[in-house]
């Protein structure tokens, strides 16, 4: 049985809905500003400082847990369909899984599409994760998570920092991770009723918007179904059982496990879309930031941080 603070986020998302259906004309503008609300659902992590940074051309978000560690950094790229969200909108769902780690974040604040198309946002975040190493932090002390899209970005870099020579992160966490730009998951339709935001409709418009005119849905870089993943560090996948991209978490495991990656997934009951955005609000999302945590921090080969920091 979920928690009452659980329908939260449901009620924000069937919001959403609402409005973009009694508005069809809404503009791009209209619907990054709904979308900057999804951080709402969740409570400010507390203890935790915020600093505007400059990563080598990208604008960024520092989220600084206090007594964090600064010899480790946990990245956290946004998701959002590559057109909305930003290092405001998902700075308290980094910074509570940063803070469970016991480290800092950098919450990169790539370009967005359509303005930007791909590979527009994968390189901005690649260009943070270079910035950081020039910083002296070590690959092996780096974790890179993001959500949704931001998801499916957080595979990717690896794959586009060995063509740059850069080394590979520690390991990787995709939290209801959207990878397919063809919508072939069969979790569109089988869960179309349960999940109240993403749809076939929704997903269409977002990837035309993502790989623009010529772009190509089936460029391994941006769905990484095609890509040869079997250099990927360590992958933690999370998702709800009931989303409608549920099939995209399944499809890029078995592909990473077929591949020898080292693949931890996990799926969540009657879950939304990025249901740990309601980080301090809701059990399910706390349980699942602290899985999440407690995986990095093994994988870093660091002792384990007190729930209670």
């Amino acid at each position: 049985m979920t928690s009452k603070e659980s329908a939260d986020l449901l009620n924000l998302y069937q919001g959403i809905t609402r409005h973009l259906a009694e508005h069809p004309d809404a503009s791009l503008e209209d619907f990054r500003r709904l979308l900057e609300h999804v951080g709402d659902v969740g409570a400010e992590p507390g203890a935790t400082d915020y600093l505007e940074v400059d990563a080598g051309g990208v604008a960024c978000l520092w989220a600084i847990p206090r007594s964090a560690r600064e010899d480790t950094v946990l990245i956290g790229v946004h998701g959002g369909g590559y057109a909305t969200g930003s290092r405001y909108s998902h700075r308290k769902l980094y910074a509570h899984l940063a803070k469970a780690m016991g480290c800092r974040a950098l919450i990169v604040d790539y370009r967005r599409a359509p303005e930007n198309p791909h590979p527009g946002p994968l390189d901005d975040v690649v260009c943070a994760y270079r910035w950081l190493l020039r910083q002296g932090i070590g690959a092996n002390r780096i974790v890179i998570a993001g959500d949704s899209a931001g998801g499916a970005l957080t595979i990717a870099v690896p794959l586009r920092g060995a063509e740059q020579g850069l080394p590979s992160p520690r390991a990787l966490i995709a939290m209801s991770p959207w990878v397919d730009m063809e919508a072939k998951g069969a979790t569109i339709e089988s869960n179309a009723a349960k999940d109240a935001l993403v749809s076939r409709g929704l997903l269409d418009g977002v990837i035309a918007g993502f790989l623009g005119p010529d772009g190509d849905p089936r460029d391994p870089l941006a769905n990484v179904l095609y890509a040869d993943l079997s250099a990927l560090p360590p992958l933690y996948v999370q998702a709800s059982a009931d989303e409608a991209l549920l099939a995209d978490s399944e499809r890029v495991v078995d592909r990473a496990r077929a591949a020898g990656v080292d693949v931890t997934f996990e799926t969540v009951p009657q879950m939304q879309h990025v249901f740990q955005f309601m980080a301090g609000n809701a059990p399910e999302a706390d349980a699942a930031i602290r899985n999440l945590a407690d995986w990095a921090v093994q994988k870093l080969g660091d002792e384990a941080v007190e729930a209670s920091k």
